[in-house]
């Protein structure tokens, strides 16, 4: 018997262990996926779709990866099985068409552009003709990214915001004084200073905002970068010495990038970097995850155009080698700046030369499996717009960061915009006991949709809790169960929710098996033969059952029946039986058990065998200790 619990323990861990995992898998592939990491992304959905976990789902977001790759032969596989879904969202139609004209199969994509038109959907057919365009067409095909308000701009220029522990690092010409003309910025206006501010501020930043220390200057100084461990900023400023303006061969003022060291809160010992020069500009420091190497614009010798995104290594001792251009995937004959680099390694730019909505839009970069970068996607509006668009940066979560643009509808000239992402809408919830309230853990929970088709099973962590991500727009049904328990369901709908909302809340309340011969914890207890005294090991199990009653229900009544096994005479045993029911009547009593709570406590001999060892059979010992027992019989729960 004990072996026998054991192995369902066993498989009750693993079970809980794999769908976790499975849980787990599913976050971080969508965490992935967000921050543009496609082939890491690929790998998890893959897995997810190998066992089954929100297969549909996960097929859906496997399929845009590849077209993100710009692989439209495994694209169009996936997206095949997308589009026969129940219920799919119809820009899947769309995306499908796409990818068969990546695969110039134009019959069939011209029929499922039409079923995309028939259902409702407004496609672009010049857009979609663009093969050249063919992920960007992909990605846009809904909206990506929506806006929130951000309260710290004004009529001046404003931009270049970062966030970093709980405060926004941003640009400002706010600070109104001498106009000095900024050739190589993205805008006119004079007197950059670098401004700090709380993330969640609800007032205007003003002048007492500036940071700290010797990065702002006399002349432009911003954007920033700032490494992992906050001790290091890199930042943009005119060329500068104590004597004023260093001008180049054409009496230009160029840009260089200066690091700063962070001193007792003031941010001091301002280097000039190796990789400056009075001839040419150096400037829109970004930092790799790692914080090795620097990403930087520069218009130096040997580019492509106008200016272009070039990175350098930084040496562990803080020198730096070489600059490398970033090539010709990247940068074009005309101009390119702003890099940022996400945590997964993810490069973000701004660029006018690429295909795009306006002046300079921002666009995203696709890396293949070695890291190597094979293709640029335009990011869309809202993000772009007919201005220019561009220091885009993302947050940790993938799903939020800023931007800068001169569109109209702001408040001055260049403006700061918060975006995010619509959140993966996820349904939580926690199992409780309906009698005690308390929680249940290791409930299997299993996520249906509104045709009772299966999606998902998951299980309750040690605290009762449960989540998982759903898709929008669709009704599901999510049932709780436990083998001690009466099953609990939902039924709940994620139709006409606020983009913005990302949590669904179902919580299940599970009501105690009633009436059943054995409740999980009241285990069996057993004797040795011949013997009625209470065990080491059966004392272990009735005071379980003590704290059962008294903590976890306290309005619970048993029943105690004892028994033998066949060996002995039938009314010798009869006898036996009713001394290990006394015994265990009498242990549970001196325990503090009200003797109110136990209606009988009897015995039963050798007449409820739980195996065939009766008389006359030959049977193991072992066979013999499981019917030498006292059972626990649950008379009433509440």
């Amino acid at each position: 018997m004990k072996s026998k619990n054991c192995i369902l323990i066993y498989f009750a861990l693993m079970l809980n262990l794999v769908v976790l995992a499975q849980q787990g898998k599913q976050k971080r592939a969508d965490t992935l996926f967000n921050k543009f990491s496609f082939v890491k992304a690929a790998e998890v959905y893959q897995d997810l779709i190998r066992n089954n976990y929100n297969k549909d789902y996960a097929t859906r977001q496997l399929a845009d990866c590849y077209a993100y790759l710009r692989d439209p032969n495994r694209a169009t596989r996936y997206y095949k099985q997308v589009v026969n879904q129940k219920d799919v969202p119809i820009e899947y139609y769309y995306k499908y068409a796409q990818a068969l004209r990546g695969i110039k199969d134009y019959d069939e994509s011209r029929i499922w552009l039409e079923r995309f038109k028939d259902s409702g959907g407004v496609a672009n057919t010049d857009n979609f003709e663009r093969d050249i365009d063919f992920i960007s067409n992909v990605f846009n095909s809904k909206q990506q990214y929506f806006l929130n308000r951000i309260r710290f701009n004004t009529a001046f220029s404003d931009f270049g915001a970062i966030e970093y522990h709980g405060k926004i690092y941003f640009s400002s010409s706010r600070d109104e004084g001498v106009s000095i003309k900024r050739l190589y910025g993205w805008n006119e206006q004079p007197f950059l200073d670098v401004y700090v501010t709380d993330k969640d501020t609800k007032k205007q930043v003003d002048f007492t905002s500036k940071l700290k220390g010797d990065v702002n200057s006399i002349y432009h100084d911003g954007p920033i970068a700032i490494t992992n461990d906050g001790r290091t900023m890199y930042f943009s400023r005119n060329n500068a010495n104590e004597l004023g303006k260093e001008i180049d061969k054409n009496g230009i003022s160029n840009v260089k990038i200066y690091r700063a060291t962070l001193r007792d809160s003031l941010w001091t010992d301002i280097e000039d970097l190796s990789i400056n020069n009075k001839e040419y500009s150096t400037q829109h420091p970004a930092l790799s995850p790692d914080n090795t190497k620097l990403y930087f614009t520069s218009d130096m010798p040997g580019g492509f155009g106008g200016s272009d995104i070039y990175v350098v290594d930084i040496n562990p001792d803080g020198t730096f080698g070489t600059p490398k251009n970033l090539g010709n995937v990247v940068n074009t004959k005309n101009t390119e700046g702003t890099p940022f680099i996400n945590n997964e390694g993810t490069l973000f730019f701004a660029s006018d030369g690429h295909l795009g909505i306006g002046l300079l839009d921002i666009f995203g970069t696709i890396a293949d499996e070695n890291g190597n970068i094979t293709n640029v996607l335009n990011l869309g509006v809202p993000i772009n717009s007919n201005k220019d668009d561009f220091s885009f940066n993302m947050n940790a979560d993938g799903l939020t960061g800023y931007f800068s643009s001169n569109r109209q509808g702001g408040r001055g000239d260049d403006d700061i915009y918060s975006y995010y992402r619509v959140p993966l809408l996820n349904v939580k919830g926690t199992v409780i006991d309906a009698i005690n309230t308390r929680p249940i853990p290791n409930a299997i929970i299993t996520l249906y949709d509104d045709k009772e088709n299966k999606i998902a099973d998951m299980v309750t962590d040690e605290n009762g809790n449960y989540s998982i991500n759903i898709d929008r727009n669709k009704d599901y049904k999510i049932v709780a169960s436990q083998d001690k328990y009466i099953d609990d369901y939902r039924v709940f709908t994620s139709k006409n929710l606020k983009s913005i909302e990302s949590i669904i809340t179902a919580n299940l309340i599970l009501n105690p098996v009633q009436n059943v011969v054995k409740l999980a914890e009241l285990n069996t207890i057993y004797f040795d033969y011949d013997k009625y005294n209470i065990r080491p090991d059966a004392a272990l199990e009735l005071d379980k059952i003590v704290n059962l009653m008294k903590n976890n229900y306290p309005e619970m009544v048993i029943r105690i029946e004892s028994h033998t096994d066949s060996r002995g005479e039938l009314s010798y045993n009869d006898k036996l039986s009713i001394d290990r029911a006394n015994a265990t009547y009498e242990y549970l009593v001196s325990k503090g058990i009200d003797v109110s709570r136990i209606t009988e406590h009897e015995g039963f001999g050798e007449r409820r065998l739980t195996n065939g060892c009766e008389d006359g059979e030959t049977c193991e010992e072992d066979d013999h200790q499981l019917n030498r027992r006292t059972d626990f019989i649950i008379v009433k729960m509440e």
